[in-house]
């Protein structure tokens, strides 16, 4: 019987992968035999080119960058056998009353649009039995004061989701996204943040946010054949927070 979870050789095709929450899965996909094209607006800095792994660069909210990452990976290793989006933007900390437009713009053209798109045009390289993943977030799974525009921008995730996974079935590639709380990543520390990692940290049972390895083996897990009848779906890595509050939170608030 051969050992679960391995990647041998299989194609990894990684949008932003040189830091953060893509970085530790760039690692461990790495270490189960995956071959791996890391993409992003970064990857052409030589600085963040520390693995294995062929870097290209590539926009997400540019769907020609796009169409040329895919015919690259196709080029250097005849086929894509699993895509992973982890581009992301969270832009804005404000209600929805005082968030501006652009704030809207930014967190959908990357999380959403470039979610869809490169799905658009990493398909057509894929065979069948391949796998998608896209990194949303619990925030796509239920409403966050002060995130507006990026909930909304992360439900959208899990809708493009979906519909990939119906549409994409008869090709037998699967598609299902990750939904982590913030994760312990300098983007999760940025100013403005500092409020919702207060309450994640009182509110998650675990009494903590997510270590990027922890959403990475989750990914790992679906880019491989060992997960080949999960398709659709949208699994958390949040602690139990999307389960509810923890009881010292409730408990705090009963008093």
């Amino acid at each position: 019987m051969s050992m679960p979870f391995q990647l041998t050789d299989k194609v990894v095709v990684l949008i932003g992968g040189t830091s953060g929450i893509g970085e530790a899965i760039a690692k461990r996909l790495i270490n189960a035999g995956a071959k791996l094209v890391i993409a992003g607006v970064n990857a052409n800095e030589p600085a963040l080119q520390t693995l294995e792994a062929h870097y290209v660069y590539a926009d997400v909210t540019d769907e020609f960058s796009l169409s040329e990452l895919m015919a690259i990976a196709f080029e250097r290793y005849g086929q894509i056998d699993v895509l992973v989006n982890c581009a992301g933007s969270t832009n804005g900390y404000s209600t929805i009353m005082e968030s501006k437009k652009s704030e809207y713009n930014a967190n959908f053209e990357v999380n959403a649009l470039g979610t869809a798109l490169t799905i658009k045009h990493a398909v057509p390289y894929m065979p069948k039995g391949s796998s998608i993943i896209n990194i949303a977030s619990v925030a796509g799974t239920q409403g966050v004061p002060y995130l507006g525009a990026l909930a909304s921008s992360k439900w959208a995730v899990l809708g493009i989701t979906q519909t990939a996974a119906l549409e994409l079935g008869t090709k037998q590639i699967r598609v299902n996204a990750v939904c982590p709380t913030s994760v312990d990543t300098p983007r999760a520390h940025t100013s403005g943040g500092e409020p919702q990692l207060r309450m994640e940290k009182r509110a998650v049972p675990l009494g903590r946010i997510a270590q990027p390895e922890e959403v990475a083996a989750v990914v790992h897990f679906l880019a491989s054949e060992d997960s080949s009848f999960v398709n659709g779906q949208s699994i958390g890595v949040d602690g139990g927070f999307s389960a509810g509050m923890s009881i010292d939170a409730y408990n705090q608030l009963a008093q």
